[in-house]
């Protein structure tokens, strides 16, 4: 797994963007004390499950490669120009 440039500033990003898509997609909302590892496991399994990313192997599922696998979902939404993707 290679990391991304500007990785953690992209996870940020995926973070504040799929809280939107949560909300929009019926969950009921995060509390401000849910822990950001806890956002992750819940953004990439509902990214999972609407398809919109691949899941990881079983053995693989833990939250680093979470982070990571949210961290290419929103680089992938960006445009080319996105200052996060310099």
């Amino acid at each position: 797994m290679k990391k991304l440039k500007n990785e953690s500033a992209l996870l940020k990003k995926a973070i504040t963007i799929g809280e939107k898509y949560a909300l929009n997609r019926g969950y009921k909302g995060f509390s401000e004390t849910d822990a950001a590892k806890e956002k992750v496991e819940v953004l990439y399994r509902l990214l999972v499950q609407d398809k919109l990313i691949h899941p990881l192997a079983e053995s693989e599922e833990n939250l680093l490669n979470m982070k990571h696998k949210l961290a290419l979902w929103i680089a992938k939404q960006l445009p080319t120009d996105h200052p996060l993707l310099q």
